[in-house]
């Protein structure tokens, strides 16, 4: 009897899969996993910011700009105090070389600069309103009349304050909350009325904000036209292009002894840095590296007030093509210097004030006839260039293109940055 013996078929291997399609399947994987991730980190940022940030409802109610411009007015307050009213650390103050009291300042907004942001992407503009002009107040309970354009918010917070206290109210932060978001009304109020135009958005800095602000950018560029020295200020500075900490930029940003123009001139160094800032944010890559972004936050949740609903992530992907130096900046033209008083004042003209800036940003993007301050239709003349003399209207656009002084020797270009005194 023979023995069949069956043969079995070995089972197939399967096929293996090449390195591409393995390839292929990793990368689409890690792929969607850089986007939910970069998703969830986006989220995160605006999420952390948005809720930790200071907000406000004192453009509650507020005109808002038609066909898609935007008008965002920066205040910077003079106060050595934080957010909540506290004294600002000694150590602070010393590197601020503002002085340790807490008196010193007070709630005048020395910076008010309105960001005209257009809907077609063209160039924006950057009016800065000179803090000494002499302007009817609006907001500022029992108080009727002329002052000095910074002083409205000040005026509001003290009237506001004085009148919770008379309630017995004794909470300081309740007291400070109440009397910055009464300030910031009045000042917004006030703005918007001088210049004729919606307010859409607006960011308040305090004392700190400026060096912060330095700091987390790594320093920020500026150009001088000479060196300078001021010891209210602290500034201490060569001619020339140079990098200034945070220190040394509140330094800059704060003189105005030993200028010729005083404070109009502070003005322009105010632009200067700001305009240094928005280039050193373009350089830097400030958009586009996690570890500077975060500094960045860490200092606006520091320093920043902004209106509430504001949506600051789209505002941040917008400034980052603000700060391919596509702003315009200008100083509102004063008409003489004055006195009330006792005090120095910049005389304006309302009127030549809301054409100037009506015709820099177009009629749809000032206020409607009905609304308070609405600028008027009918043109105005056009500005005195540059370095007119007291007693004429002056207005600065500083550009990053050289220019010639008297003896026509190339002035400093600052290599982006513009120069100033």
């Amino acid at each position: 009897m023979s023995a069949h013996r069956r043969k079995t078929r070995e089972p197939k291997s399967p096929a293996p899969v090449s390195r591409r399609r393995r390839l292929t399947r990793t990368l689409l994987a890690s792929g969607c996993a850089l986007v939910v991730l970069a998703g969830a980190s986006a989220w995160y940022l605006y999420d952390d910011l948005a809720s930790s940030i200071g907000s406000s409802k004192a453009l509650e109610g507020a005109e808002k700009s038609k066909y898609g411009d935007v008008n965002i007015l920066l205040m910077g307050l003079d106060s050595r105090r934080d957010q909540n009213g506290e004294d600002l650390p000694p150590a602070v103050l010393d590197k601020l070389h503002a002085g340790a009291s807490s008196d010193v300042g007070g709630y005048n907004t020395n910076t008010l600069i309105l960001l005209h942001v257009p809907a077609d992407g063209g160039r924006a503009k950057a009016f800065s309103v000179p803090r000494d002009d002499f302007v009817e107040l609006h907001g500022v309970p029992g108080f009727t009349g002329k002052a000095k354009i910074k002083e409205a918010y000040g005026r509001a917070k003290a009237k506001v304050e004085e009148q919770l206290a008379a309630k017995r109210v004794k909470d300081r932060r309740q007291l400070e909350r109440e009397g910055r978001e009464a300030g910031r009304k009045a000042e917004l109020e006030t703005v918007r009325t001088f210049l004729g135009v919606p307010i859409d958005h607006f960011a308040e800095l305090n004392l700190a904000g400026f060096y912060h602000l330095a700091d987390a950018l790594g320093g920020v560029p500026v150009c001088l036209k000479k060196p300078v020295k001021d010891r209210y200020s602290g500034a201490d500075f060569p001619a020339g292009r140079q990098t200034l900490d945070g220190q040394q930029s509140l330094a800059f940003v704060r003189q105005r002894h030993g200028l010729t123009m005083g404070d109009l001139d502070r003005t322009r160094r105010q632009q200067a840095f700001l305009a240094g800032a928005t280039y050193k944010l373009n350089q830097a890559g400030t958009f586009t590296d996690p570890v500077k972004l975060m500094r960045l936050i860490d200092s606006a949740k520091q320093d920043v007030v902004t209106d509430r609903g504001w949506d600051l992530l789209s505002f941040v992907k917008q400034a980052k093509n603000l700060s391919g130096g596509n702003v315009e900046f200008v100083t509102l033209p004063i008409e003489r210097f004055g006195r009330n008083q006792g005090a120095e004042i910049n005389v304006v003209d309302d009127m030549k004030i809301k054409r100037f800036i009506a015709e820099r940003i177009g009629p749809g993007a000032t206020a409607s006839p009905s609304a308070p301050g609405a600028a008027p239709s009918s043109p105005g003349a056009p500005p005195a260039p540059q370095g007119s003399a007291p007693g004429s209207p002056r207005s600065s656009a500083p550009a990053p293109a050289p220019s010639r002084d008297s003896s026509g020797t190339p002035a400093l270009d600052g290599g982006g940055v513009p120069c100033v005194d």
